[in-house]
């Protein structure tokens, strides 16, 4: 009997504009792995029938993209602390009887970008200003808090969904007005957009941000353009601009490792391979 070859996956509707192929097809043929990682476009309605046929044909895991992430924390059998806490997963891990584990990776990349591209930021140096409040809001005031953040304030254009994470994650979440959000990065250490404002196809990122310290961290989870208009502004002010594709590689590392056995690194060669 002939070891089978380790398949991986990314999930998502739609699917085809995800780069975390390219990623894990660069480490592949770093490492010398035999094995395969590719996209796949599941509905919905599919999405649990997908999920058990997939160990059964050979794949180890898989990334799962918008719109599945709060769906498979129902269908996994076994959840991480973090993933629940999150309220959303994005790595999946088949176990050899073929049950799921759900784990979010998504802060663990959020402060290995900040600490690549800044070694010298501290957490704990000052309050964050965090720009959104949905999913990707929820994995990195998740990891601020856990890096020892003292205080998150966070903006919203629509303030119930703010105040709901406050009343989730506590009272060093203060939540601010969008009419006046950009009060929020005044003297603050760590500046986040986790919003999509700014991206290519929608609308532009118009918060003012004069009051942005110089030196601080700012970073936007946005990568298409890679240099956003809100990342210009940090640059002008003095401060260190951190892009979002950093984000995205490094929370594809542990499934990766997962998956495949080695563990890969995030350097110049794979950012081209991701971009190219």
């Amino acid at each position: 009997m002939t070891d089978r070859i380790p398949l991986a996956a990314v999930i998502g509707h739609p699917v085809a504009h995800s780069r975390s192929p390219k990623v894990h097809a660069h480490w592949l043929r770093r490492h010398g792995v035999p094995g395969y990682y590719i996209p796949m476009d599941v509905g919905a309605a599919d999405l649990a029938d997908v999920l058990r046929a997939m160990p059964r044909m050979g794949f180890v895991g898989c990334n799962v993209t918008i719109p599945h992430k709060e769906s498979v924390l129902r269908l996994a059998q076994f959840v991480t602390d973090r993933a629940a806490l999150i309220g959303a997963a994005n790595t999946i891990t088949f176990r050899d009887d073929g049950s799921m584990q759900a784990d979010n990776t998504d802060g663990f990349g959020f402060l290995e970008n900040i600490r690549q591209a800044a070694p010298d930021w501290n957490p704990r140096s000052g309050p964050a200003a965090v720009f959104g409040a949905g999913g990707a809001a929820r994995a990195v005031i998740v990891a601020l808090l856990d890096a020892g953040t003292p205080e998150i304030r966070l903006t919203n254009r629509s303030r119930g969904r703010a105040e709901a994470l406050r009343q989730e994650f506590g009272s060093k979440v203060v939540v601010h007005d969008w009419v006046r959000a950009g009060n929020v990065a005044d003297d603050a250490a760590t500046v986040v957009n986790t919003t999509s404002l700014g991206m290519t196809g929608k609308p532009a990122f118009r918060v003012p941000l004069d009051g942005l310290t110089r030196g601080a961290v700012v970073s936007d989870l946005v990568y298409t353009p890679l240099e956003t208009d809100f990342l210009k502004a940090a640059k002008a002010a003095g401060c260190v601009a951190v892009d979002g594709l950093g984000m995205l590689l490094h929370q594809a590392a542990p499934g990766f490792e997962r998956w495949f056995g080695p563990r890969p690194e995030v350097d110049d060669d794979l950012r081209a391979a991701a971009l190219a």
